[in-house]
């Protein structure tokens, strides 16, 4: 057997690795954290809320890796490099950075407010140039080679009514990961991301009605997927079984790009 096919070996080559999870106080981005300490990760969790982040990061240290919280706002250009720096010191040098920082607002465009549409921009694309320009740049100053990855979304995709301002933003950030994996590999610094479709997450919990609808829509699968099935995507975009995987967009979705929802009469969106 060649040495590189060891069956209990560590496939992900995570272990020790240090990573900075930005969002990670709940939803996908606490699972993305748990997962990534699972497989070996140092992880430093950032959130708006103090309370979410520590929360989290106690949970981390239960399976034996080092943990931190940082407090910020990635959101905010002049406050991100001030939080990259503070990870990086909490933590130690990165070797990798994740986002699931994001959010829709829905109105029709010709009622859609400019604030509206600069604040879905700000929110799903800006932040993400921002925070991984920050992170590239230490990397690159440090000479150590990375993995980043954020969440796009199936709106990126495809249109539908009243989600204009988050579907032209998540379609930018999946340009934006390419040019950032052209720019960033001769660095060794991989930049992908994943796109989930109808997810179950605290905002959106599951409730008889939903499940109905979904049923019904016409997802092939006939249910959304949850948060750990995101995570577990993000994980892999993180790890070594995707160290040739550069500038790509893994949707997971249920089968919903496949079915092409979004064009069938009636679909009102997850």
């Amino acid at each position: 057997m060649m040495p590189d096919l060891e069956l209990m070996g560590d496939q992900l080559g995570l272990a020790g690795k240090t990573i900075l999870v930005v969002g990670g106080g709940a939803g996908i981005g606490e699972r993305t954290a748990l997962r990534l300490a699972a497989a070996g990760c140092n992880i430093c969790v950032v959130d708006v809320a103090e309370d979410r982040a520590a929360a989290v990061a106690e949970q981390l240290l239960k399976l034996g890796v080092k943990a931190a919280s940082v407090l910020g706002d990635v959101t905010d250009p002049e406050t991100v490099g001030g939080v990259v720096d503070e990870a990086w010191e909490a933590i130690g040098p990165l070797d990798g950075c994740v986002t699931i920082v994001g959010m829709s607002h829905q109105a029709p465009l010709l009622d859609m407010p400019l604030d509206m549409w600069t604040l879905d921009f700000n929110l799903n694309v800006r932040h993400v140039f921002l925070l991984f320009q920050a992170v590239a740049k230490r990397m690159v100053e440090a000479g150590r080679p990375g993995a980043l990855a954020c969440v796009t979304s199936v709106s990126g995709r495809q249109a539908a009514p009243n989600h204009a301002a988050y579907g032209a933003a998540k379609a930018g950030l999946a340009q934006l990961v390419k040019s950032m994996a052209i720019e960033w590999a001769p660095y060794d610094i991989r930049v992908n991301a994943v796109g989930p479709g109808t997810i179950i997450t605290p905002r959106l919990p599951d409730t008889p009605q939903r499940i109905e609808e979904v049923r019904q829509s016409g997802i092939p699968m006939r249910r959304r997927g949850t948060a750990d099935e995101i995570a577990k995507c993000l994980l892999f975009m993180m790890s070594d079984l995707a160290s040739y995987v550069t500038g790509h967009n893994l949707m997971a979705d249920g089968g919903w790009m496949a079915a092409n929802l979004k064009n069938r009469p009636g679909w009102r969106g997850p």
